[in-house]
């Protein structure tokens, strides 16, 4: 794991309690482990659109999501 050790690990861990206490690092914790499962949701739905659009190629986009469509169909 990118060439860290326990000890090392050990080490970064003991640092960050002395930085930000015992009551901060469960926090903080909680905090990163929303944002990563936010990440995830996200590419999990970017991926989906992706894999969407190159199963169907030829399929149309609709009015609502095309700008150019809407532009002339009030022509």
């Amino acid at each position: 794991m990118f060439g860290l050790g326990l000890p090392e690990l050990f080490l970064i861990f003991l640092i960050g309690l002395l930085i930000f206490g015992p009551k901060k690092i469960p926090e903080m914790a909680k905090s990163m482990g929303k944002g990563i499962s936010e990440f995830k949701k996200a590419t999990r739905e970017t991926q989906r659109e992706l894999n969407g659009v190159l199963e169907d190629p030829e399929k149309p986009v609709t009015a609502a999501a095309s700008p150019t469509a809407a532009s002339t169909e009030q022509k």
